[in-house]
């Protein structure tokens, strides 16, 4: 009996003999270190259960998102950066302070201006409506807005017209060597041709005034400038009636800021403002050399005719002579 015992004993020193046991069940602790994402398969025990586990024992812990209200003065300064970029390069509100422009552009209407192109060295062409500076007190006297903080901050980054700067909006009629002229109360004239002004002009205006003031006129465009007038002729100040200034009326190019294109606000008024009809025509001034050639012809042609005349070496036989 005593020698079965020791054979038992010394017949389970190898594992492959050792019997079946039931498989233990996992501690708890060990399925909550999987759950948290443990790499090393559980063991709890080994070197990498621990290295999962931060240095106070608890499990890592996903990172949270930013909060929005964390987010919201980023995305706010992005906006304003971005704001700023447009009102300088690319486009700006404008809103419309007086009836000079009816009815193209109403009282309180909001337009916007492509500042873009006069970037590229595009300059005004007739028929455009264009914000520009004032050029030499035109707006002397005006009542000028006083804006609130918020208002200002708004209009600064081009979210707002701006209160403060001194602007302009006009329909440009001459540019750089135009001779434009009104005589009675109409038709205007450039370079000589007749503007055909119904469907801009306001409706009982006439083309032209008949005042002492500025209405009749006659004037040569010098090379930078432009000529502006309102489309309510009978209520706009403007460059007719400023040729005592020190531009005489006309308007420098370089404080043109830029043409309006599109009336944004109110939702009613949504338009585009193109150039009209009438300056498809060409009005382009006739250069002098041109017209010397255009008079010299037919004189050549007299004089050529007149030597021919009689002359059968010329003109072959049977020529009168």
């Amino acid at each position: 009996m005593g020698d079965l015992a020791v054979g038992a004993r010394s017949g389970h020193e190898g594992p492959e003999e050792r019997p079946e046991r039931p498989e233990e069940s996992v501690p708890p602790a060990v399925e909550d270190d999987v759950t948290a994402g443990s790499d090393n398969g559980g063991d709890s025990g080994g070197d990498g259960g621990r290295d999962a586990r931060d240095g106070d024992g608890a499990a890592p812990q996903p990172k949270k998102p930013r909060s929005f209200w964390k987010e919201l003065p980023l995305l706010i300064g992005i906006a304003l950066v971005l704001a700023l970029l447009i009102k300088t390069f690319l486009v700006q509100a404008f809103s419309i302070p007086s009836d000079s422009m009816q009815n193209t552009l109403q009282q309180g209407d909001r337009v916007l201006v492509d500042k873009l192109t006069p970037w590229f060295g595009s300059e005004p062409e007739r028929g455009e409506v264009v914000v520009f500076h004032d050029p030499d007190k035109w707006l002397a006297g005006e009542p000028t807005p006083n804006p609130n903080a918020i208002q200002k901050g708004l209009s600064w980054i081009g979210l707002m017209p701006s209160a403060e700067e001194k602007d302009l909006i006009k329909r440009v009629i001459g540019v750089a060597g135009d001779t434009v002229e009104c005589k009675g109360t109409g038709p205007l004239k450039v370079n000589g041709k007749a503007l055909n002004e119904t469907s801009y002009v306001y409706p009982g205006n006439t083309p032209c005034t008949v005042d002492d003031l500025g209405g009749q006129f006659k004037v040569k465009v010098p090379e930078g400038k432009i000529w502006v007038m309102g489309d309510h002729r009978q209520n706009s100040l403007d460059s007719r009636y400023h040729q005592q200034d020190k531009y005489k009326g006309f308007v420098p190019v370089d404080s043109v800021v830029g043409r309006a294109i599109v009336v944004a606000w109110p939702p009613t008024r949504w338009s585009t403002l193109p150039v009209p009809d009438t300056f498809d025509q060409n009005l382009s001034a006739a250069a002098p050399g041109a017209l010397g050639v255009a008079g010299a012809v037919p004189l050549v042609l007299w004089r050529r005719r007149r030597l021919t005349v009689g002359n059968t070496r010329v003109s072959g036989p049977g020529t009168a002579g």
